[in-house]
């Protein structure tokens, strides 16, 4: 007697079987563990051509489970009853911590209103380390750091047009 290998059985069908729609990004990972099966050998080419077809074809999460529940990165199969934690396959990608000096360089800027200008200075400074940083080290917090460099520059510019026109006015007082 021969017994289907678990991408050939019908998904789980029950009242107790998970039942969520499979959406394209599920999808495609799913179909990404099968090109990895098939890149390291663990499937034969007309095998792996049949599990991208239906993983395509399928329209809930349990299907696509049972499809690479064999292969080394597939997901785990999930009991019927219990509606556990999702697959790490399924899981988007961790987010990169963000930049401290970023967000010190954000915090100068935005005081600058409130201190009449005098944190545009540290918050272009900050903003400059920042972004060196975040190119070195793949952290995150780029917007943080453009704000506080927009406003620290802001700044700059406003104190620069103001000590101008106050050297001006001291130059046509002293002439006068």
């Amino acid at each position: 007697m021969s017994y289907p290998t678990p991408w050939q059985g019908n998904p789980l069908q029950g009242p107790g079987a998970p039942s969520m729609l499979a959406s394209h990004a599920d999808r495609e990972r799913a179909v990404d563990v099968l090109r990895a099966g098939y890149g390291e050998g663990r499937l034969e080419h007309p095998e792996f051509e049949k599990r991208v077809a239906r993983a395509y074809a399928s329209r809930t999460v349990a299907e696509l489970s049972l499809l690479v529940a064999d292969l080394p990165q597939g997901p785990m199969p999930q009991p019927v009853a219990a509606a556990g934690p999702v697959p790490a396959t399924f899981l988007p990608g961790l987010q990169p911590r963000t930049n401290g000096k970023a967000v010190a360089s954000m915090v100068c800027g935005i005081l600058c209103v409130v201190t009449g200008g005098l944190t545009g200075l540290p918050a272009v400074i900050l903003g400059h380390m920042a972004q060196s940083e975040m190119r070195r080290t793949g952290e995150g917090g780029d917007g943080f750091a453009v704000t506080g460099l927009v406003l620290g520059w802001l700044s700059i510019a406003g104190w620069a047009v103001f000590l101008g026109f106050v050297g001006l006015l001291a130059v046509v007082a002293g002439s006068a």
